[in-house]
């Protein structure tokens, strides 16, 4: 009990340490935590739900012929056992299949959303149901299939800017510990959408494997990148497509003198107002009041015409050279 270490034994002490010092973080790694997500895709994440929340609360007040607000509450990263615990039980939770993608993703509805929503389809108010905590019925679960066709169409069309994923429901539970679609300890990106209908108000909760994220990472690069450059073809037929119907204000103006409030208000029967405008002046033509065309005045069979000489940029608003009214010229 009272040998001494010897000086090689001492060192040989510290050695042992130093490496266990070295090993120790390696051992502690977790290649499967839950920020293996850049920030930027998370961002673009946020971006794509927001279009989500837009269009789920037209189809959903449609659907419930009631108005109602949706918002994007979070996007945050987290384990799949960390978004379990935060659910309440029992609830309404669908296995989601993520199709051509590998995995399986989860929605999950509250029972305070539920069961209002159960009774507004069945022709009832909704405010008798807010505080009913039970399982569901396989009759009520028939009736929420129309909910969850709607919910997922909106994530369908949503995803589309990054990728087309067909979003199925493959199965349903009610206690959220006993949906073992992932690992506990698996990375999933969990999206929190707070859902308010009158006086009920509940989450609607939506969890997707990181690792099926991960493998989207080229989908959301392109995306960023033709949103950063320019809109592809297609993009641009689309939106002149949709432009094609506006309705435009086409004025072609004969600029002429000006005159003050004074001397307009002084004028009287015999008085004569001269409009001096040149025949060889050009016409400006404006499309709503912005400088675009310049032409000349011509006769189109009885009616008067404006033939287009020059496409001019767009400038801004014409504030006109020193000559304010004037006498309105034919219809171009």
């Amino acid at each position: 009990m009272n040998r001494q270490l010897s000086q090689t034994e001492i060192d040989a002490v510290f050695e042992n340490m130093q490496d266990h010092r070295k090993e120790a973080p390696a051992a502690k790694f977790d290649f499967r935590r839950p920020d293996r997500i850049p920030k930027s895709q998370v961002r673009a994440i946020h971006l794509l739900h927001d279009t989500f929340v837009r269009n789920l609360v037209s189809s959903l007040s449609a659907y419930l012929r009631s108005y109602l607000t949706v918002n994007l509450v979070s996007v945050e990263q987290l384990s799949y056992a960390e978004f379990l615990d935060g659910l309440p039980s029992p609830t309404c939770m669908v296995s989601l299949g993520l199709s051509p993608y590998d995995g399986n993703g989860v929605l999950e509805i509250n029972p305070s959303l539920v069961f209002p929503i159960l009774e507004m389809l069945m022709g009832g108010s909704g405010k008798s149901s807010a505080g009913i905590q039970r399982d569901i019925t396989e009759i009520e679960q028939k009736l929420l299939d129309g909910l969850f066709r709607i919910t997922l169409h909106d994530l369908r069309e949503a995803w589309k800017g990054v990728t087309d994923v067909d979003f199925t429901i493959e199965s349903l539970e009610t206690e959220p510990q006993l949906l073992h679609i992932l690992a506990p300890n698996e990375a999933v990106v969990a999206v929190g959408v707070e859902i308010r209908i009158g006086e009920s108000v509940g989450m609607m909760n939506i969890a997707m494997p990181s690792i099926v994220i991960k493998m989207m990472r080229q989908k959301f690069d392109q995306q960023w990148s033709v949103r950063k450059t320019h809109a592809s073809v297609g993009e641009q037929a689309r939106v002149l497509r949709l432009l094609r119907d506006a309705n435009l204000t086409l004025e072609a103006r004969l600029e002429g003198p000006t005159l003050t409030v004074r001397d307009l208000l002084e004028l009287s029967e015999g008085h004569l107002l001269t409009f001096d405008f040149p025949v060889e002046r050009p016409v400006e033509l404006l499309v709503n009041d912005e400088h675009k065309f310049t032409g000349q005045v011509v006769n189109t069979g009885r009616k008067r015409g404006c033939l287009i000489e020059k496409i001019r940029p767009l400038q801004g608003r014409i504030n006109g050279d020193g000559d304010g009214g004037g006498a309105p010229g034919g219809p171009g």
